[in-house]
Order: C-alpha cells, then structure tokens, then sequence
C-alpha cells in the first residue's frame, strides 16, 4: 500500500478546489512515516474497529487500513468526505473496510459498529470538545492517539500542580489515563501551521463512578478553576451556600479548604462531589 506524499495532496487538493480553511483547521498530513508511527503508537491491531475524526485527504486513513479490521472516518468537509473512497480504492487492496461519514463530529451520537481505537487529526480549535465528547458517548474506545495544538497536549496531559493542568487535564481524566506522545514537526502538514503540534496518548481506565458523578464532578471542575487563584473555600462557595459551607463540605470530603483546584486530581474531586 501507498501512503500520499506532499505532492499528491496538492494534486488532489486542486482537483477538488480546495484551499485549506483555518475555520476547520485543515491542515493536512503527508509524511507517511509519522502517519504509521501514529498508528504504532496507538496499538491499532487486526482485531481493532478504528475510529478517524478529520481524515482530509486520507494520509492517516490510508495507514489505518494497513492494520486495523475496519475504520470509521468522521468527515466535516462534504467534498472530502466524496473523495476519500476513491482516494482508498487507488492506493489500498482494503478499501472497501472503510466507511466515510459526512458529519460534524461534536454531533456524533453512534456507529454500526463500536470502535475500539481512535486516531486523529484533531482540528486546533475544537480539539478539546472533539476528544472529551469521543470518550463520553464511546465506552468501547480502549485506546487511541490524537495529534493536536502543542500547548492544547501539554493541557491533556498535564498533572496535577503544574502551570498546564486545568479543566481539559481533570476532565480527560475521568475516562482515561493521557500522556504525552512526543512532537510532530511542522513540516509534515500542508499547508504549514503556524502553531507547533503534539502527539498525545489515551488508555481507558473505569470512570470512578457513574453518569450521575460525572455531571457533579464537572459541574465542580468548571467551578474550581474559573478563577485559578481562588482557594477551593472561595472557589466553591456558589455551589455550597457560601465560603464558610463550602469549607465544611471540603473538610468533610477530606480535602483541605486553603488548596487550590490544580491541586486535586480526579479522585479529590469526586470525594467532593459525593459530600453532596
């Protein structure tokens, strides 16, 4: 199988009239080495229902169908969407296991079949709704590697106690462990970005508690760092009827009132929710 090359995606991009919009963050991917690497990284087996959000031209999808039993790829773009067929009969001898849906992916509700690995291009401005929204509405994702802005990685991954860790980093955290996956360098999209992008990669884990939790929990989360500075008493004292009831429930909860959230990780914030 043939991967696309810098000088093919121009030549489709042309023929479909094409010029890479900065609203749907259309920068596509043409080295085929990292592409693969991408898919190593996310363990993509013969056994995998894979799941591609932005495929564009096809670089990443053309490498997914080297490996994976079958890849649902989530389109915006109606034009591209038309064309990645045709783009997967010419270069793969397993084109017909890829099914192309023409779809926003924040509306994406299901698929025929439950995907198990995602990998993705993730636009720069939508990167963090896309992801959170995926491992929400797709308990079968066990896995998966999503490329994006690299401030908006070092956000996802981020531990507790650093300048990068906030609402993305708890969040993700309810579904899965995130790390760090290293760089991709500028050169490997066209056209060029003018923002430097990571690699970052999931392992779902079980959610520490139920749907119910989780809307608490975030609720909390929104609430903790809407003002960074504020001590979690300050922070949360809307929700529980004034900074002196706030206190008491984060004692109850067993968490120190003077703390900030940035220094909580997922199980804290749980502990306050399930205080009331």
């Amino acid at each position: 199988m043939s991967l696309l090359g810098a000088s093919e995606i121009r030549e489709l991009a042309a023929a479909l009239d094409i010029k890479p919009s900065k609203s749907l963050g259309q920068n596509f991917v043409h080295d085929g080495n990292v592409c693969r690497k991408i898919v190593r990284t996310a363990g993509l087996t013969s056994s995998d229902i894979a799941l591609e959000i932005g495929p564009g031209l096809g670089s990443l999808t053309l490498a997914m169908l080297e490996e994976a039993q079958s890849v649902f790829a989530v389109e915006i773009d109606a034009r591209l969407a038309g064309q990645l067929p045709a783009t997967a009969a010419k270069h793969s001898e397993r084109a017909e296991l890829l099914t192309v849906i023409n779809q926003d992916a924040l509306t994406l509700k299901s698929l025929p079949v439950a995907p198990t690995v995602l990998i993705a291009n993730l636009p720069y401005n939508v990167s963090v709704p896309v992801f959170l929204h995926l491992l929400e509405i797709f308990p079968s994702l066990r896995s998966g590697v999503v490329m994006v802005q690299a401030e908006v990685a070092d956000r996802l991954a981020a531990k507790p106690n650093s300048k990068e860790y906030g609402i993305p980093s708890v969040k993700a955290a309810w579904w899965a462990d995130v790390t760090g996956a290293g760089s991709v360098s500028r050169s490997i999209f066209w056209p060029q970005p003018n923002v430097d992008s990571k690699l970052v990669a999931f392992v779902r884990r079980p959610t520490p508690g139920d749907e119910e939790l989780r809307k608490k929990v975030f609720t909390i989360i929104d609430l903790a760092f809407a003002q960074r500075r504020k001590m979690l008493r300050s922070a949360l004292s809307s929700r529980f009827g004034g900074s002196a009831a706030a206190e008491s429930h984060l004692t109850a909860a067993g968490i120190d009132p003077t703390l900030r959230g940035e220094a909580l990780d997922i199980n804290a914030f749980c502990a306050i929710a399930k205080q009331g």
